[in-house]
């Protein structure tokens, strides 16, 4: 088969690599439909993610049809077309019970860790893909979900909604700011309107961007290079301050504007990765009774999240902006890793 190998930093070919085999019971082999790129992926190749073995097959989001299953499979059938999770969960471990599934303890991969394919074993962008943990990793896609619809459920529409909307706890009539309109930064905006806030605002550097947010139903946005950003976002409090405050971005800058603009008693979800420490001023947060969290997506939403994109409740395909064949990768790379210079929010790479 033909698949993206990581051959070093800065290193990747579309080459020819051996078939994948059932290795365990519980595993099945998926013809993969379509894939996407994440900004994960450009980290690895970059050299940020040492643990990844030159030789390694990258991508952890895909849509696909099974071809072969394990002896332990009985939910999963030779035909079925599936979405699969970025996340591979055994289901019987104790994180794995307690809905933590980004946690997973099964030594597959690296224990601990449920986030393995294109990571610790080898991933999405191929022909054909072994997914361990089949029946709590892979999810049976309804009639009329398409595969631009289906590839959104495998990371960002997920961690959007889980990390940034669930762990900030957004409430009916809330004030919501997501700072950062990329891709996870708009599944948070889109999502965040499941639960009924009164205001969406979304922050970017970039008004295309912007123009976007407005698109996914941000009710407001402002541009963060304007110097009285910061202002026209109390504006819409009354000066109190935001409910939630999203970071999507990853940086030292974006995680201390979510930290100004939000309210005594708010929420400060960090969705984006960092790769440099952030300074937390607690001695003059503590008196402000904020709630921080952090996070991994558990993709335990995703078969809810299925039902909605299946009812047309979310319009998930205004994701993609670029198509590619399989033999176009490379070129898929090229246009997602300057998002910016061609206007890309996903891109949907189909056989």
């Amino acid at each position: 088969m033909k698949a993206l190998v990581y051959n070093g930093p800065g290193e990747k070919s579309w080459t020819d690599m051996p078939d994948p085999v059932i290795q365990h019971p519980t595993d099945v082999i998926v013809k993969m439909a379509a894939t996407t790129i994440c900004g994960t992926d450009l980290h690895i190749l970059k050299g940020d993610v040492p643990e990844v073995a030159k030789g390694r097959i990258l991508g952890h989001e895909g849509i696909g049809v099974i071809t072969e299953i394990g002896s332990g499979v009985t939910q999963l059938a030779v035909g079925d077309r599936v979405i699969l999770a970025c996340v591979s969960s055994c289901g019987v471990c104790s994180n794995c019970r307690k809905g933590l599934y980004s946690h997973c303890l099964n030594p597959e991969g690296t224990p601990g860790i449920g986030w393995i394919l294109g990571y610790m074993i080898d991933g999405t962008q191929a022909e054909y893909v072994r997914v361990p943990f089949a029946e709590n990793s892979v999810y049976k896609v309804p009639d009329g979900v398409t595969d631009a619809e289906g590839i959104l459920l495998s990371d960002i529409l997920p961690t959007g909604f889980e990390i940034g909307v669930r762990y900030g706890n957004v409430q009916p009539g809330d004030v919501v700011a997501v700072i950062g309109a990329g891709p996870v930064g708009l599944a948070a905006v889109m999502t965040a309107q499941l639960y009924g806030p009164s205001k969406v605002v979304a922050i970017d550097l970039d008004d295309a961007r912007l123009a976007r947010a407005a698109d996914f139903g941000a009710t407001k946005t402002v541009n963060s290079g304007q110097e009285d950003w910061k202002e026209q976002v109390l504006a819409l409090t009354d000066g109190d301050g935001v409910d939630v405050a999203i970071e999507a971005v990853g940086i030292p800058q974006t995680f201390t504007m979510a930290v100004d603009i939000v309210r005594p008693g708010g929420h400060v979800a960090n969705i984006g990765v960092h790769g440099k420490p952030v300074e937390l001023a607690l001695n003059k947060l503590w008196i402000r009774n904020l709630t921080i969290s952090t996070g991994l997506v558990n993709t335990n939403t995703l078969g809810m999240l299925l039902k909605l994109v299946s009812q047309h409740r979310l319009p998930a395909d205004k994701f993609v902006t670029h198509r590619f064949s399989f033999d176009q990768l490379t070129d898929a790379y090229e246009v997602f890793g300057h998002a910016a210079e061609h206007d890309a929010l996903k891109v949907l790479i189909q056989a």
